[in-house]
């Protein structure tokens, strides 16, 4: 009954453990640019609105690890944020700038209108976390739209 116990309790710890590891997991650069490409082809297939439900869905494909994608237009208008809906609620986000002062959501949009797609170094919070860290995120144009998507790593 005692080694039961025991193999149950080390078997719980070692999931627990495992389930750690796995979160813990950071999103490589190869997954981030596969989902934003993955993303943009939805919103091409699928229009904009169907897109923005999938996009900002907190339990969705597009998001994963330790991160997510977002959608926006070239206005810097946020039309789904999985882990912060509440940047949907706003015209644009132009004037927002990361601790450092960075303008990232018009970086974003240069790079997006300009090159199509590239990297941008920031400052913001993991999910579930308040206090920023450095992160680069991947913004994607699509095609043929004002619209464009973006997923980041953490460093």
């Amino acid at each position: 009954m005692k080694r039961s116990i025991h193999t149950t309790a080390i078997a719980v710890i070692l999931i627990t453990c495992f389930a750690a590891l796995v979160w813990a997991e950071g999103a490589t650069k190869e997954e981030v640019v596969a989902k934003c490409e993955s993303a943009a082809k939805l919103v091409q297939e699928k229009g904009v609105e169907l897109a923005s439900k999938a996009i900002g869905d907190k339990e969705g494909p597009f998001v994963w690890k330790d991160t997510y994608v977002f959608l926006m237009d070239l206005d810097g208008k946020m039309l789904a944020h999985p882990i912060k809906p509440e940047l949907t609620q706003r015209d644009n986000l132009v004037q927002v700038k990361d601790t450092d002062g960075k303008p990232l959501f018009v970086e974003f949009i240069q790079v997006a209108g300009n090159t199509g797609n590239g990297w941008v170094d920031y400052m913001w919070p993991k999910p579930g976390e308040e206090n920023p860290a450095a992160k680069s995120s991947y913004i994607y144009r699509v095609r043929g739209t004002p619209y464009f998507v973006g997923a980041g790593i953490y460093k």
